[in-house]
């Protein structure tokens, strides 16, 4: 694909388009303004014309009827028929994924355009791609210079955008009162060193926060190299929270399903900080440990000064620590019911290794999908049970960062079901409540029945 003419060509290579698309993200110059209102819809029908003509027919007339839409480009991002027709055409067409898979030059091309909205649209399918581009790698005939030339378009405008600048974040001082407390303005204090000496002051300054990084400054890339596969899709994710409010919900829960996928960790361990993880997988009722350090235990407190001593040396063996468990399969799961979708929509993922540059932001986004108010409950649902797969495949890979905060993220998730079930009770219960007051007649009312019936 190459970056002149405006339309990639199906017959150069990835590197080559990498690198035009490089140059024009990065050079001030290459930047248009935004749109006026009337450019904006003119150029969003002719995307979505465009878009139509590449589908099958049967469902191109329902993605072409978007264009006559005051907000076209809104419109297409919020259908949900539109987003399975896209999803399950970029990932079942013969050249899905290579430099001449049209889906991928329609998604380049719409990257590119100054227009916000339509960026939104590509954004929305960055989960697929890139899960279809990592399921994909381990095969070297795979063509996958489509989804490059895509995942390169939105990671040279988070280089752009962030200006060579890291990403940083400011923690507060915990020795305040609260996060919103005012620290007070620098005070002079006396410390006279002794009864003969002058008054010396010091000025107690205000503590100040500590700020850490979330991620390093970018570098500009020309192509995918395995060592940068990892930040450079970070960086992509990175872009994708960054809009993650304007996400449409179906975009969201393929997300969800996708990490779920690459964790790769369905054992029964997921859920050893639920409660009534009992209820979850019948492998749980067994008395054996969830962790992949299993201790074996046949009672509670043996009492072992009556016990014979055959049985004191049987207990003492039961305590033994033995690795693996023989439910988790080894601490790995390949995914596959996870695998195929529902619906309309079509996901592929395998799992993949996940480093911090990676994992990291994808835990800011299953943060937000968790315990954002506005998402719908299939989002939370979906999350919930990402949330926990990452949990797993922390613990068994022993990884403190992520471990820290998917066990955070589910303690969060928790506390919220709890809240909204004891407020659904509560409102409940004052709904019944109102309800047998209004049937049972009152004393006043119960008078006046007997007087009328005289």
């Amino acid at each position: 694909m190459a970056a002149s003419g405006g339309s990639p060509s199906p017959t150069t290579s990835s590197a080559t388009s990498a690198s035009s698309l490089a140059t024009l993200a990065l050079t001030p110059n290459g930047t248009n303004p935004p749109p006026s209102w009337w450019e904006s819809v003119t150029k969003a029908r002719s995307a979505i014309l465009s878009l139509s003509s590449l589908l099958p027919s049967s469902v191109a007339a329902t993605v072409s009827s978007l264009a006559d839409s005051d907000r076209p480009a809104l419109s297409l991002l919020s259908s949900s028929a539109a987003y399975g027709s896209v999803s399950l055409s970029l990932s079942s067409s013969s050249v899905s994924g290579s430099g001449s898979d049209p889906i991928c030059h329609w998604l380049y091309d719409t990257y590119l355009s100054s227009d916000p909205d339509l960026r939104l649209i590509v954004l929305s399918f960055l989960p697929l791609i890139s899960s279809l581009y990592l399921s994909r790698l381990p095969s070297p005939s795979s063509p996958l210079s489509g989804f490059e030339a895509v995942i390169l378009a939105i990671y040279s405008s988070e280089v752009k955008s962030r200006g060579g600048r890291p990403l940083l974040v400011s923690v507060p001082d915990l020795s305040l009162p609260s996060l919103y407390h005012t620290p007070p303005k620098p005070v002079a204090v006396n410390h006279p060193k002794s009864p003969r000496s002058p008054t010396k002051i010091k000025l107690m300054l205000p503590p100040q926060p500590s700020v850490s990084v979330l991620s390093a400054p970018l570098e500009p890339q020309i192509a995918v190299k395995s060592t940068k596969r990892a930040s450079i899709l970070g960086a992509c994710f990175d872009a994708y929270y960054s809009k993650i409010s304007q996400m449409p919900s179906c975009s969201k829960v393929d997300l969800c399903e996708i990490i779920a996928t690459w964790a790769g960790q369905f054992c029964p361990c997921r859920f050893e900080l639920d409660e009534d993880r009992h209820n979850f997988d019948p492998l749980l009722s067994s008395p054996s440990s969830s962790s992949s350090i299993e201790v074996k235990h046949l009672g509670d407190k043996p009492d072992t000064c009556s016990l014979p001593v055959d049985n004191v040396s049987k207990e003492i063996g039961a305590l033994q620590i033995t690795e693996g468990d023989r439910h988790c399969n080894q601490g790995e799961d390949n995914g596959s019911d996870m695998s195929v979708g529902t619906g309309t929509r079509s996901k592929a993922g395998t799992r993949v290794p996940l480093p911090w540059e990676l994992l990291q932001p994808l835990l800011r986004i299953l943060g937000h999908c968790l315990l954002a108010p506005l998402n719908s409950t299939e989002v939370k649902d979906a999350a919930s049970v990402a949330i926990r797969c990452v949990y797993a495949r922390a613990s068994h890979e022993l990884m403190p960062q992520a471990i820290l905060a998917s066990r955070s993220l589910i303690q969060l998730d928790k506390s919220a079901r709890d809240a909204a079930k004891a407020t659904s009770m509560s409102v409940g219960a004052q709904n019944s409540t109102a309800g047998s007051n209004v049937t049972t007649p009152t004393k006043q009312r119960l008078q006046e029945v007997m007087m009328g019936s005289k």
